[in-house]
Formats: C-alpha cells, structure tokens, sequence
C-alpha cells in the first residue's frame, strides 16, 4: 500500500487541472446552451459497435444451429437497426401490438359499438326487426375478451420496451456478452466505460447542477422586485435544466421550435420519465405544477418556488378538481406567468402509446401547446416505473446508461371550439401528439396502472350488449 501511494499522489497532481478544466468546459458551454458535438459523435460510435455486436450475434447463432442440426437452416437476412424504431418520414413509429383487432371493449363503447350495430341494421332489412338471438351475436365480443387475455393493452404500456437486439447493457441481456470473445471484449469495455468514467463524472455534473439550482434561486429570491425575480429565475432556471441534461449525455432533436410555448397557455406532452421536465426546459421557462413533496423532490420545489410562480398543491387539494381549475385559472389570467407544463396522462408511460388526456387543464380556457417526445431505446430505457424502482433507483440507472437520446417536436398551438367539450379537446391534442410522435393512441385512462376498471365502464358494456340483443 506505501509503494501504491506515492503513483496515486503524482497521477493526482497530473490529471487534476485537466480534470477540472474539462468539467468547467462542459458546465460553461450547457450554461450557454451550445455543444462542440462531442455527444452526437459519441452516439454514432456506439450505433456501429451496436451493430457490429448484431452481426457477431447472428453469426454465433448461425454457427450453433450448424452444430446441432445437419440441415443448415439459411439465415434470413435483417438490415435493420438493432431497435424496434422504424424511421419513416422524420417520424419515429413503434409496432408494439402481437395482434390486429378492431376495438370492442373500452371505457366509452358508444362509438365502438357503432360498427356492430350499423351491421346488425343491414341485415334486418325492409324495416323488420329482428328479436332472434344466435350465438355468432356475441362472438366479437368474445374474440376481444380472447384478444385482451392474449393482449393486455394497459399492462403493456406499463413495461420496458423491448428491443430487437442486444445494447450491450447488462440488464437487458441474454447472455451475450459470452456469445464470443470479441462480444466479451466489448461488453468488459463498455462495462468499465459506463460504471468508472460516465457514471462518476455524470453524478459530479448532476450534483453541480442541484447546488446551481439551490444557489441561484436563493440569491434571485433576494432581489428586490418582482419583475426581477421573474426575469433572473427564468436565467436561473434554464442553466441548472441545462447541466442536468448534461449529466445523463442526453442528445436531443429538436424539431420545429417556433411553434415554442409562449406566455399565458399551457404546454402539454406525453409522459414517459421525470426527465421529459428537463428535457422540455432546455428552450423554455415553464411554471411547473404537481403535489408538495417532502425529502430531495420538496427541497428542489422549494428552491423553485423561490424565484418564479409555480403551483405546487397539498395531498387535499389534488383531489378537489375546482381548487385545482381555480388555480390553473388565477395563473394564465396574469399575463407575464410563464406557460405551464402538464402531463395529462397522470402517469409515466413507457413511451410506445399516449394514454387518455385528463380534461382539467383542457376546460380551464388558454392555449395549449402540444409537445411529442419520443425516445431512442437502444442507447436506454428513459422509462420510468414507479411502482417498481424508486428514484433514486431510477437516476442510477439512467446514469449508467448509454446515453439518453430523444426527438421533440413542438406543435402548432391549439384553440378549443365553441361547441367542443373538453374531452373531445383532450381525445383531438391526444391524437396530434400520438400522430406526430409515432405513438399508439389508447383510449385506456393510465391510473389503471393502480385502480380496477371503474364500475361505469361495465354497465356501459352490459348496457350497448342489452340494447343489442333487443336489436336497438
């Protein structure tokens, strides 16, 4: 230990300025929001050591079935990506479903039902109507219930999506790193990589970007006007999101920013990680809304509170849906409040589907500005499951991963017609922000992640199944 100690003292004394040169570097240029490129070239080089591990994987398979087979089978071809993310006009689309079917169930069976019972009309004819009951009457109901079983729409969007190859993370394997020893070679060398360089250097900048957070809002919080506040915490604001993207090498494609939130509205998106915050702040200066916290989450909302006008409610209050409309009001009625950030489906989704949009942010009145974020798989799983892996948890996956890396497109700002209810406004933001994202628009509300299907829902289907056997 005494012959080791004098090597470590000299290799301090060597690499300490260029260590601290190099994480002043990466702090001064997110501060300012520019980048010499060195993530995007970073991503590349892992997009091909992505792919030189799937064609060593195909190979060692091939090789297996050699072995144990004396018919050869041929080995289909496949050029694509080691994802499921398909390309296809700048939009990112993800196949998530094993069947095709025609939607039966749901929690609003009036407009599935219309289908069937315009069916059930031609066949009557001249006016008769026909009592007979058969059996094929009730059989796509059925073939649903079979579909569902096979199929679960809500539970699936609730787990990690699958890719179609190995990334060389070990916990989302199949024993490939010892497939080879070229395999064996890379994986030990991404494992070093990932867990003894990214992973210290990403908690260094992460921790930075905290005490940024803690520092700056306490000091905006001491100027002595209102308008000043506002204008140095939204400075405040964007800086800190900014060396906390760089703390998880996040690599996002921004798309279409003049369609950027502007005052007096609200920016809604789909939900798949508490990244999606940081993420959207990169650009913009959002109030942010949710329930009070205590522990690290309430000392940051705290911080936040500070310097600009965020809505942070009390276990009580989020029940009340009038104090939280009242609220939402009071805000967009002054006319220098940033827009406010909502993600209306309640719930983190794993980023294949848009879940149902709750409607209160959809009847308080304003703009909303829809946001479609879609996240690259391959490089890390930016989902985030609660009811599984707590936050801290959480962080330290994202941090030992790859990269983060995700497309955002901003758009065009939306206008609630005069006969529209808020539901048919949310369903119309829901379906422009699955559109544009590549994304599977369910009609299944996301708190069924916690809660049994509501009681309503099955009366509704005993009620349209009744109406149908009377031929109605």
């Amino acid at each position: 230990m005494a012959l080791i100690m004098p090597f470590v003292s000299v290799a301090v004394s060597i690499l300490y300025t260029p260590f601290l040169l190099f994480i002043l570097c990466i702090i001064f240029l997110a501060s300012i929001g520019k980048s010499l490129g060195v993530r995007r070239l970073y991503v590349n080089i892992l997009l091909k050591l992505f792919e030189y591990g799937r064609q060593h994987i195909e190979v060692a398979k091939k090789l297996q079935r050699s072995d144990s087979s004396d018919e050869e089978e041929p080995l289909v071809p496949d050029d694509k990506p080691p994802s499921a993310i398909i390309k296809e006009n700048g939009v990112n689309g993800t196949k998530t479903t094993v069947i095709e079917r025609q939607e039966i169930l749901g929690p609003s069976p009036e407009l599935n039902y219309r289908r069937v019972q315009n069916g059930h009309k031609a066949e009557q004819g001249n006016g008769e109507t026909n009592l007979e009951f058969h059996f094929y009457h009730c059989m796509d109901l059925v073939k649903a219930g079979m579909e569902s079983i096979i199929e679960d729409q809500v539970t699936s969007v609730f787990e990690a999506e699958e890719l179609r190859s190995w990334n060389l993370l070990t916990r989302t394997n199949r024993q490939y790193e010892f497939l080879t020893w070229r395999l064996t070679i890379i994986w030990m060398m991404g494992f070093v990589v990932r867990y003894f360089f990214l992973l210290p250097l990403r908690i260094l900048i992460f921790v930075i970007g905290v005490l940024t957070l803690l520092w700056t809002m306490l000091l905006v919080s001491t100027l002595p006007t209102k308008r000043l506040r506002r204008f140095f915490g939204a400075i405040s604001y964007k800086i800190s999101m900014r060396i906390l993207m760089r703390s998880l090498s996040c690599v996002v494609f921004y798309h279409d920013v003049q369609h950027l939130p502007k005052e007096k509205g609200f920016c809604v998106a789909n939900h798949t990680s508490p990244i999606d915050v940081i993420i959207l702040s990169y650009n913009s200066y959002f109030s942010l809304i949710g329930q009070r916290h205590d522990g690290f989450l309430g000392l940051l909302q705290r911080a936040l509170a500070r310097a600009s006008p965020h809505i942070w409610f009390e276990r009580s209050e989020v029940k009340d849906r009038h104090a939280v409309a009242r609220r939402l009001k009071e805000h967009i009625s002054v006319p220098d409040n940033p827009p406010i950030l909502i993600f209306p489906e309640g719930t983190c989704i794993n980023n294949t589907s848009v879940m149902q949009f709750k409607k209160g942010s959809f009847e308080v009145g304003g703009t909303i500005y829809p946001v479609a974020i879609k996240y690259d798989p391959r490089f890390g799983d930016a989902f985030w499951n609660s009811s599984r892996y707590g936050m801290l948890h959480y962080l330290l996956n994202m941090m030992s991963s790859w990269a983060i890396v995700c497309d955002v497109w901003y758009l065009p700002p939306m206008h609630r017609y005069n006969n529209e209810t808020a539901v048919d406004f949310a369903n119309r933001v829901k379906a422009v922000v699955a559109r544009r994202g590549g994304l599977v628009d369910l009609m299944w509300d996301g708190q069924l992640k916690r809660m049994k299907a509501k009681k309503e829902w099955r009366e509704l289907q005993q009620e349209e199944f009744s109406k149908r056997l009377k031929g109605e």
